[in-house]
C-alpha cells in the first residue's frame, strides 16, 4: 500500500537531525509523498529549495493564523508574487485559515480571504486552518467563494459543517485526533464520511497519536492513523488494499500528483 501525508511540516528544526533517515523509513513503509505547507512568508520562500532538496516534498505557500506577528501588511502581496513566480511547484494554497484563540480575528480574516483569492487566480486548491472559527470560515468561503477546493485541515466539527465543507468543494483531513477515544464527536462524524471526501494526515512534528504523547510526530505514523481509521469505518483487512486506493486517490486528485 502506498501513502500521502496530506499535511506534514517535514521542514520544521524537529526534524533537522532526522530527516534523511525518516525519508528513507518513510519509503519503506510506503509513504511515498508529504504534502508540506507554508506558514510564513520567510518560510515559504526557504520551502522552494527544501523541495529541490527532498523528492517526495510537494509543498504549499501560506500565512498561518499562528504567526500573526510576523505577517506585516507587504507580506499579502509578497506572497502572491512568490507563488506566481513558483506557481509550477506548488499543490496548494496554504495553511491558512481564522483561528479564535489568536488576537485580531478582523487581520486574519483578511488574511485567508486573500489566501482564496490567490488560490483561485493560481487555480490551486486551499489548505485551511481552524479553531473554534468554523462560522467565521463559512462568513469568508460566502464572501470568497474557492473555485478549487481544498482540505480542511484537522477537522473536529459537527456532521452538518463536514457536508457543508464538502458541498463546498473541501476535504477532511483526518489526523491522530481519531486515536483518543475521548474524541467520540470526531470519530462518529469521520466514520460516516465517504472516502473520496478525507485525506490522512500527521500534522507532524505536532499532533501525536494516542500513545505516543509528549514524542514528537512523525510521518512514520500515517499507517497507523489509516488502520486507526479502518476500525472507525469497520474496513476489514481483504478490504483495505482498496480502501486505501481510495483514500490515496482523493489525496492524489485534489493536489494533482
Amino acid at each position: 500500500m502506498t501513502f500521502i501525508d496530506s499535511h506534514c511540516h517535514f521542514d520544521f528544526a524537529e526534524f533537522d537531525t532526522e530527516r534523511v533517515q525518516l525519508m528513507v523509513q518513510c519509503q519503506q513503509l510506503g509513504i511515498e509523498t508529504l504534502i508540506v505547507p507554508g506558514v510564513t512568508l520567510a518560510q515559504s520562500h526557504s520551502l522552494i529549495s527544501f523541495s529541490q532538496q527532498y523528492s517526495c516534498v510537494r509543498i504549499c505557500m501560506g500565512l498561518h493564523p499562528y504567526f500573526m506577528a510576523e505577517h506585516i501588511d507587504d507580506h499579502l502581496a509578497k506572497l502572491s508574487e512568490l507563488a506566481l513566480q513558483y506557481r509550477t511547484q506548488l499543490v496548494a494554497i496554504g495553511e491558512c485559515g481564522i483561528d479564535r484563540s489568536i488576537e485580531n480575528i478582523e487581520k486574519q480574516t483578511q488574511i485567508f480571504e486573500h489566501h482564496i483569492d490567490l488560490a483561485n487566480q493560481l487555480e490551486l486548491p486551499l489548505i485551511v486552518h481552524h479553531r473554534q472559527s468554523h462560522d467565521l470560515i463559512a462568513q469568508s468561503l460566502k464572501r470568497c467563494k474557492p473555485k478549487y477546493g481544498g482540505v480542511i485541515h484537522a477537522f473536529s466539527g459537527s456532521l452538518q459543517q463536514a457536508q457543508y465543507y464538502i458541498k463546498q468543494g473541501f476535504k477532511l483531513g483526518v489526523g491522530g485526533v481519531i486515536t483518543y477515544q475521548r474524541a467520540q464527536k470526531t470519530r462518529s462524524v469521520v466514520a460516516q464520511i465517504a472516502p473520496q471526501h478525507l485525506l490522512l494526515e500527521t500534522d507532524a512534528p505536532a499532533m501525536p497519536l494516542a500513545g505516543f504523547q509528549g514524542q514528537i510526530n512523525t510521518p512514520l505514523q500515517l499507517p497507523l492513523v489509516f488502520e486507526q481509521l479502518c476500525q472507525l469505518k469497520q474496513i476489514t483487512t481483504p478490504y483495505k488494499a482498496g480502501f486505501q486506493k481510495q483514500l490515496y486517490n482523493s489525496c492524489s486528485e485534489l493536489f494533482r500528483i
